[in-house]
C-alpha cells in the first residue's frame, strides 16, 4: 500500500499493482499443492514446515492484497481496513500473543486477551495511518466518520477473530471477510 502512490490512477493502475500479489497467488497454489518444490519458502510461510499450510494463511495474504488492490484500490477505505486489519492487525496479534498472552480469553484457549487488544489496535492504528497517508495525495478525504468506521471494523475483525470458528477456518480468512463485509456496512 506504501507504494500504491507510485501507479496510476486508472484501472491499468489498479491492474499493474496488483500483480505482483497475484504472481504469489500463483507461487502459493503451486509450492501448496507440491507442483513446485521451494523449502525455503514453506520454511519462511509455513508454522510447522508443511507445504500444505500454504494454501491457507499465505494464500489468503495474497488474495487479499490483489482484490484490494485490482477491486478496491487506493480511494477505498474498505481495502485499508481489509489490508490493515489482516497485516498489521494478525500479524501484531500474533507477536504480541505470544509474548505476553498468558490470561486467555474464556470462550477459546488457542487466543489471549493481550494479542486480542493488540490487534484491534494495530489495525486501527494502522488504517487511520493510511487514511492520513491516502490522504495527502488525495485519495480519500480525512474524516472523523471514516476513523470511526475503522475503529468499529478493527475491534469487530478482533472479536470474530478470537472465535473459536476463526481457528478453525483460518484467522486470516475471517478477518478479511469481517473487514470486507462490514467495512461496506460502516464505510
Amino acid at each position: 500500500m506504501l507504494c500504491w502512490p507510485i501507479f496510476s490512477s486508472g484501472h491499468r493502475g489498479a491492474l499493474f499493482a496488483a500483480f505482483t500479489p497475484g504472481v504469489n497467488i500463483i507461487r502459493m497454489l503451486l509450492i501448496g499443492s507440491g507442483m513446485w518444490k521451494d523449502e525455503a519458502t514453506v520454511k519462511s510461510m509455513s508454522r510447522f514446515g508443511d507445504r500444505r499450510e500454504l494454501l491457507r494463511g499465505p494464500l489468503y495474504y495474497a488474495l487479499t492484497i490483489t482484490g484490494a488492490c485490482a477491486i478496491y484500490w487506493r480511494t477505498s477505505p474498505v481495502a485499508i481496513a481489509a489490508i490493515c486489519n489482516l497485516c498489521a492487525g494478525d500479524g501484531v496479534a500474533d507477536i504480541v500473543g505470544r509474548r505476553f498472552g498468558r490470561q486467555k480469553i474464556p470462550y477459546n484457549k488457542n487466543k489471549s486477551i493481550a494479542g486480542s487488544v493488540a490487534m484491534a489496535l494495530a489495525g486501527f492504528l494502522a488504517s487511520v495511518g493510511f487514511m492520513c497517508y491516502f490522504a495527502s495525495f488525495g485519495y480519500v478525504e480525512k474524516s472523523w466518520e471514516m476513523l470511526l468506521g475503522f475503529l468499529v471494523v478493527s475491534l469487530a475483525s478482533a472479536f470474530v477473530e478470537s472465535l473459536p470458528i476463526s481457528t478453525e477456518l483460518d484467522d486470516n480468512l475471517t478477518v478479511t471477510l469481517t473487514s470486507i463485509l462490514l467495512g461496506h456496512l460502516v464505510f
